[in-house]
């Protein structure tokens, strides 16, 4: 098996201009790529939606070295439902707290150094107050699960990660695919796994010829599939091969070939414009206002 790479997770947005201004102004990070769609992605990368979205990547660096947030922007959906699934990104930054402080951003020390701060929609960062790494600050990404076990078994034998702990006592693992990529953190819930509606979607990218054999591997393991291998096009750009999975607790997966999605992923020069040109050209919040009415709540 060739080095697979830990690229992103996905998360839905209701307030995407707030949004921004957290994951810019607050965190430091910079707009990688901003991409306009029309309807629905064939891999429901923005929901279970139909109509008209955007997807905007943003990060600390290229894609090809960082790990990255993708925003997904559903016009018309104001909100969504967190559930416990979704637990939280580590990352290391002194500068994004005192980012937070000098924007009375609210922040909650958890422990001695590392803060707790809420992206718009309610998801939880927890900033290390260290000097940001030279590399990707991003450390892990936290997930809720049911079974630990159970998990562990199903990551570390199903998709071939490495266990760098296990901790027996605190119900916890730390998984990955290689040391200096960002960590996958599994943590005990002792309860139902909630995806609400805001449920999000990690992505790793492999060698192409690979993705067939995830898949079949699936099949093999009576493991659930939610998209078999397909292409998925962006217009003027490269068209990526991916296969969308869930583990025992439905948390979302998505292989991609790591050749195509380097193509795919370079980093737009004119991203940030894109991004501030559709938020100014969108009027739905107005709209909504006007009529005395509230984007639906997903």
């Amino acid at each position: 098996m060739t080095v697979r790479r830990a690229l992103h997770f996905v998360f839905k947005v209701g307030d995407r201009a707030r949004t921004a201004r957290f994951y810019r102004e607050l965190l430091g990070m910079s707009v990688l790529r901003h991409e306009e769609f029309e309807e629905g992605c064939k891999a429901s990368c923005n929901g279970p939606y139909d109509g008209k979205w955007s997807k905007t990547m943003v990060g600390y660096g290229p894609e090809d070295s960082h790990f990255v947030a993708e925003l997904t922007y559903n016009y018309g959906i104001g909100e969504y439902r967190l559930g416990n699934d979704f637990l939280g990104i580590t990352l290391v930054s002194s500068q994004a707290v005192s980012n937070a402080k000098k924007m009375g951003w609210p922040l909650k020390e958890v422990t001695s150094g590392i803060f707790e701060a809420e992206a718009p929609g309610g998801y939880k960062f927890y900033l290390e107050d260290k000097e940001q790494l030279k590399q990707d600050p991003v450390l892990k990404v936290t997930l809720g699960v049911s079974n630990l076990q159970k998990s562990v078994s199903y990551w570390s034998g199903l998709l071939g990660m490495k266990i760098y702990e296990k901790d027996e006592e605190k119900e916890r693992a730390l998984l990955g695919y290689a040391d200096n990529q960002c960590k996958l953190e599994l943590k005990a819930l002792r309860e139902a796994v909630d995806h609400g509606t805001a449920f999000g979607r990690i992505a790793f990218s492999c060698a192409k010829e690979e993705l067939p054999n995830i898949e079949a591997l699936m099949k093999k393991e009576n493991q659930k599939i939610l998209t078999p291998l397909v292409s998925l096009d962006t217009p003027g750009k490269a068209t990526v091969q991916v296969v969308i999975l869930a583990d025992p607790d439905g948390h979302e997966i998505c292989f991609v070939g790591d050749e195509a999605f380097r193509e795919l992923s370079k980093v737009d020069p004119n991203g940030d414009k894109l991004l501030d040109d559709a938020m100014a050209a969108d009027n739905s919040d107005k709209w909504f206002a006007e009529h005395n009415m509230k984007k639906i709540s997903a």
